[in-house]
């Protein structure tokens, strides 16, 4: 039996189960770490009941000698290999258009599911479909809507949204959120391939935007707009709080940007949905494990690390028993989990923001270099303006250099150049070639105007 949307799903029973505003506090704070792990347990059981009726888990896990028995609980998860895009794109290859790691075809109780298909944005190569089932997609909104309001979003609030529409599920799943599960008013502006920047300036005026949410990228970009059309951000648009993604140790630059507003990170992949998120105690972000199961691995083995080490960020979706259940993800995000309690007494445990991906990596000369994190570093140079992109070159004899493009408000001498190559040196422990440029002279090669990630790392053979 097929069934619609709405009559697949049960919005009110789905809000009990995953609260928002003050009933998450009120359901989770002071709540036990023993309490929180039995819920964890039946939800996990349910996962992997589904999970075993799928061909590509029957697959994946059967290549490991993996059989139903070896898993009984949450603490088995390490004898299960992890996935990512890539085993996801061979389901998809044998199974065109869609793959075979859905299940939608497959009936729960006689049902068949209504699916939803977005898309990656395609930002580390071939756009990846993303399949969700609506209670998939329901959760996803109501994690997001969390997050949102626990960082404050208020209902006189003007939300201006710089994600991405068209397929990419980013900007769609975003607005959902906002609409359905706050009272802000929302404004889809979207890339600036949607919206050039100019005109998002301008709506951000009109209608007195408060809350900017997307990739800070682009955010710092509409403020240096904002600046040229004879504005000043926090006064003229009054930007209070940005929640989007964010580079460690550049978020006062952007803050600053827009007027000191306040600044919160979350963090989520298109597959799972937001995993984590940073709250108003701004003590790194708490991974929402009434919902998400999160591992940190080493980038080789596979296997979990001890907190406090770097590695792989390894998810396992405890709400996804119908359409695609995820078990063992790799996001290829690097991130590491952070020890101690917080102030908001949450029974989660908290992790650090985005570090790289390993994915994307550059191994210069033994030393491992993620593209992605540059901005942290950067931040503590003169005349930084944001942007930026790493070009990994191979001469004829075989050794590799990267050359790291930089915008730079001031004018470029020998001296600064060099201030910027002893900075990377001495934090990246290797020596990288820097080349400065104008303002604006790299919106081409990242894409910042067009792109939800701008693009940061180049490969020239």
């Amino acid at each position: 039996m097929h069934q619609s949307y709405f009559d697949a799903i049960d919005i009110q029973a789905l809000r009990q189960q995953f609260p928002i505003g003050p009933s998450f506090l009120e359901r989770f704070q002071n709540l036990s770490r023993d309490a929180l792990r039995q819920q964890q347990e039946g939800q996990f059981a349910r996962q992997l009941k589904r999970a075993w009726q799928l061909p590509f888990y029957k697959r994946l896990w059967g290549r490991a000698g993996i059989e139903p028995h070896h898993i009984r609980s949450l603490d088995d998860l390490p004898r299960l290999p992890v996935f990512g895009k890539q085993e996801i794109m061979e389901s998809i290859e044998r199974h065109p258009p869609l793959g075979d790691h859905h299940g939608r075809e497959i009936p729960i109780d006689g049902r068949i599911f209504p699916m939803i298909v977005h898309a990656t944005s395609g930002t580390t190569g071939r756009p990846q479909p993303l399949v969700f089932s609506p209670r998939t997609r329901e959760v996803h909104k109501l994690l997001l809507a969390r997050a949102y309001l626990l960082q404050g979003m208020q209902p006189q609030d003007v939300v201006h949204s710089v994600y991405g529409h068209g397929l990419v599920n980013g900007g769609h799943y975003i607005r959902e959120a906002v609409v359905h599960h706050t009272s802000a008013l929302f404004l889809p502006a979207g890339t600036g391939i949607e919206t050039p920047s100019v005109k998002q300036v301008e709506f951000m005026r009109d209608f007195g935007a408060t809350v900017l949410v997307g990739f800070a990228d682009y955010i710092k970009r509409l403020a240096d707009v904002a600046r040229e059309m004879g504005l000043q951000p926090g006064r003229d648009i009054p930007v209070r709080m940005i929640s989007g993604h964010m580079a460690r140790d550049s978020r006062e630059v952007l803050s600053q940007a827009w007027g000191g507003a306040q600044l919160f990170d979350w963090y989520g992949v298109g597959d799972t949905g937001l995993i984590a998120a940073e709250g108003p105690d701004h003590e790194g972000m708490h991974i929402m494990e009434d919902a998400q199961w999160v591992q940190v691995c080493d980038i080789d083995s596979g296997q979990p690390v001890p907190d406090g080490q770097t590695g792989d960020l390894v998810v396992t979706c405890l709400f996804t028993h119908d359409i695609f259940p995820i078990i063992r993800f790799n996001t290829h995000d690097v991130t590491r989990i952070l020890s101690g309690p917080s102030q908001l007494k949450l029974p989660f445990r908290r992790m650090e923001g985005f570090l790289g991906r390993s994915d994307n990596m550059v191994k210069l000369r033994g030393i491992n270099i993620f593209p992605q994190a540059l901005a942290a570093i950067l931040a503590e140079a003169p005349g930084f303006r944001g942007e930026y992109v790493c070009i990994l070159r191979k001469d004829a004899s075989g050794r590799e250099d990267l050359l790291v493009r930089i915008e730079c408000e001031v004018p470029p001498s020998a001296a600064l150049s060099e201030t910027y190559s002893a900075l990377l040196k001495q934090r990246l422990g290797v020596e990288v070639l820097v080349e400065l440029v104008a303002v604006r002279a790299l919106s081409e090669l990242t894409g910042v105007e067009t792109r939800q990630k701008p693009i940061r790392l180049i490969v020239k053979t």
